[in-house]
């Protein structure tokens, strides 16, 4: 005798199921969701970051900065989502200076700076000259911050600066900068679309942070301007300057390659500990061929290990401690001494 399935349980069994199995979107209606709710969340950033510029503008006008210096510099203030994302995000390489080195200072940039060293040799020796700085290390930093002016960022500065004092990280360091670049564009230096640099606020030829470019920069073409953006004059007066401020001798190089013997003690590799060449020589460092260091009585140095003791050493002098006043890098250091010395050996 056949079964009789009770069709009309089943039906309220499935209905009941269907009731409570989750509801699956398409992979189209997920998307459009994403995209919804991201357009969402952009927007509220957008209109926290418009009233931010609102309370900065009102603040900019207590400290007595003019409407129309703040109207001319926030007429097309834009978010940086980019600047915020390279500001917590800076990428780590695994380099040692062996491969470092050829990337910072490619065959191409080196012959580069002995071109642009010969073109214009006669301004750079008559600034060398003012403020006591060997033209080839000007050279060389001009070299490394921007491939000799050829690529200074196209960030609009007060819309970076801006853009990171929102974002909160580091407010106090970016207002303070907003607030130098302001004077800078109020002082008349440069127009505001035309200011422009890093996504960090870096700007013009020499990578000046608007800090520095209100301590150190130059108006060497007498023109009322400090143009570090186009003014050959300006960002080589700026930058000799800057080293000059900073403890610059024209007397002594950078430092240089050397050797340690075995037993050499580590411990005494410090930019805080200073030696004279012989008291060095005298512990057992010698130049890379094995010979003595130079005879100078006048020179303190340190021995910089930046890698290890398999990788490049050097004796660092005093204008090793200037350049890392500028950058805080043993690897920039050692790409600008490298190239000013293969503008200094050229044949």
């Amino acid at each position: 005798m056949k079964k009789l399935i009770n069709f009309g349980w089943l039906a309220l069994f499935a209905s009941q199921c269907l009731l409570t199995l989750p509801a699956f979107a398409s992979p189209h209606d997920s998307q459009e969701g994403k995209e919804h709710s991201h357009e969402a969340e952009q927007a509220e950033v957008e209109q926290q970051f418009a009233d931010y510029v609102t309370s900065l503008r009102e603040e900019a006008l207590a400290k007595g900065y003019q409407a129309e210096t703040l109207d001319k510099a926030f007429a097309d203030i834009e978010y940086y989502q980019r600047a915020v994302e390279l500001d917590k995000n800076q990428p780590e390489f695994k380099l040692t200076l062996d491969t470092y080195l050829p990337r910072a200072v490619p065959e191409w940039k080196a012959e580069k700076a002995l071109e642009k060293y010969q073109q214009h040799k006669e301004l750079l020796d008559e600034i060398g000259q003012q403020y006591g700085v060997q033209p080839r290390f000007i050279v060389a930093l001009w070299g490394i911050e921007t491939n000799f002016g050829s690529f200074t960022g196209g960030f609009k500065v007060v819309s970076a600066l801006t853009t990171l004092a929102f974002d909160g990280r580091r407010e106090a360091f970016f207002k303070k900068q907003l607030w130098e670049a302001l004077t800078i564009i109020e002082e008349g230096h440069i127009q505001p679309q035309q200011m422009k640099g890093s996504w960090a606020g870096a700007m013009g030829q020499t990578q000046f942070m608007p800090s520095s470019f209100m301590s150190f920069a130059v108006d060497y073409e007498g023109d009322g301007k400090k143009d570090i953006w186009n003014s050959y004059g300006d960002v080589f007066a700026s930058a000799a300057n800057y080293l000059k401020s900073v403890g610059w001798r024209d007397d002594v190089t950078w430092g240089r390659q050397v050797k340690l013997p075995d037993n050499f003690d580590t411990t005494l590799a410090d930019l805080d500990v200073k030696k004279s060449l012989d008291q060095w020589q005298a512990l057992g460092v010698t130049r890379m061929d094995g010979s003595a260091l130079p005879n100078r009585d006048d020179i303190k140095a340190s021995v910089v290990i930046p890698d290890d003791r398999e990788g490049r050493i050097y004796l660092a002098y005093s204008n090793y401690d200037a350049l890392m006043r500028w950058n805080r890098s043993h690897y920039f250091v050692a790409a600008v001494g490298y190239l000013s010395d293969r503008i200094r050996f050229a044949p």
